[in-house]
């Protein structure tokens, strides 16, 4: 018999691309909320979802992530950064947040985005790490540290953000402080093409650990590209932003439309 949670399915199942869940995940983190024009971020949510309240976040992240704990001792399948915008939205009197793009430069993390309902797509993602040291190199998390991070897709840059650190305690924004939604759902060639039907989904976080977080100012920048339509959620203007550290564990995704 063929095992597997995702393909390819072996004798043996250890060569799927995504083992099963619970999977955890815990990572530096910056975080910088903004404001765009409401009416073209409505564009981008799901009919009937709700209405966009003309605020959003974009996230650079560096992440680890493992099932139990074996790919910490085989780093390259933990490790992985990625981009992604969330809208925010009024859904039935709540603020919440939807994804409409997500970047990764990790296969394993696209086919596990695929799964909670994150459009993943392939990208380069940069960020300035920190460190505990009092030295030019080390980005300590301290007033003054400056922190810069990129986005390119195809060879073509996307995104970037330069971060200055300013002393005080950042505020959890974007993925840190609302319910997230996403859509899921694949086409299929069987018996001919068929386009994916997107089912609504919300990530569900059987766990979530926040570690210390740093207010910043920050600068957000989105370009233009044949294809990938991300400069449309460009800012118009920088309201808050943060850099820190954050752990969940995912082992499934909830229902969208169960209140």
């Amino acid at each position: 018999m063929l095992k597997g949670f995702t393909p390819p399915f072996t004798p043996d199942g250890r060569s799927s691309l995504a083992p099963a869940p619970p999977w955890h995940y815990a990572g530096w983190l910056f975080s910088i909320a903004y404001e765009l024009d409401p009416a073209v971020a409505n564009l981008f949510l799901p009919e009937g979802f709700g209405r966009a309240t003309g605020c959003a976040a974009a996230h650079f992240c560096d992440w680890q992530a493992t099932t139990d704990g074996s790919e910490l001792l085989d780093p390259v399948y933990a490790q992985y950064r990625e981009f992604f915008v969330l809208i925010e939205a009024e859904r039935r009197g709540d603020p919440v947040n939807f994804c409409p793009f997500i970047y990764v430069d990790q296969d394993i993390s696209m086919v596990r985005g695929w799964l909670q309902g994150l459009p993943k797509k392939l990208g380069s993602v940069w960020l300035t790490r920190s460190y505990p040291l009092n030295h030019p190199a080390a980005a300590p998390a301290q007033a003054g540290t400056r922190l810069g991070a990129s986005l390119a897709v195809k060879d073509r840059r996307l995104a970037q953000a330069a971060l200055t650190l300013t002393g005080g305690e950042g505020r959890r924004l974007g993925l840190l402080a609302r319910p997230t939604y996403g859509l899921t759902g694949l086409p299929s060639l069987i018996g001919g093409p068929q386009a994916a039907q997107p089912r609504l989904v919300r990530m569900a976080a059987d766990a979530k650990e926040f570690g210390p977080s740093f207010a910043a100012d920050a600068s957000l920048d989105f370009f233009d590209s044949p294809r990938e339509e991300l400069a449309a959620l460009a800012p118009n203007r920088v309201v808050d932003a943060s850099a820190g550290c954050f752990a969940l564990t995912i082992s499934r995704v909830a229902d969208g439309e169960v209140p």
